[in-house]
């Protein structure tokens, strides 16, 4: 059962979790909009939502240097200078809603659901 579960495991133990995670928040910001499947961007749109966040704290040059640390936990090195620089002008006045999620028709392949991640 997956009562108290916030996350989908998506049949990977933790270590895959995270990599996945991890390399789709790096093409999505690197290439700002990625096709995948419906519940894997539904995931990573809440944890998007965070790392910009995170980001946005970093402008205090008192907190840089921790937060550039934390970031190196969900985000490879190209995508942390994207993110930390041109980004950052682009989302200062908004508190959330940086991505937006569009669906597409099933793939042929399987009949998985399709979707569309972009940052608005």
């Amino acid at each position: 059962m997956q009562h108290k579960n916030k996350t989908k495991e998506f049949g990977r133990t933790t270590s895959q979790r995270k990599a996945m995670y991890k390399t789709m928040l790096g093409s999505l910001i690197m290439r700002e909009k990625i096709q995948t499947t419906e519940a894997k961007a539904k995931e990573l749109k809440a944890r998007i939502d965070k790392v910009i966040n995170k980001a946005k704290l970093g402008n205090d040059e008192k907190k840089k240097l921790s937060i550039r640390k934390d970031l190196i936990k969900y985000l490879p090195e190209m995508a942390i200078k994207k993110i930390t620089g041109e980004f950052l002008k682009k989302f200062e006045k908004k508190n959330c809603g940086y991505t937006r999620v569009i669906k597409l028709a099933p793939r042929k392949s399987d009949g998985a659901r399709v979707a569309v991640i972009e940052l608005i």
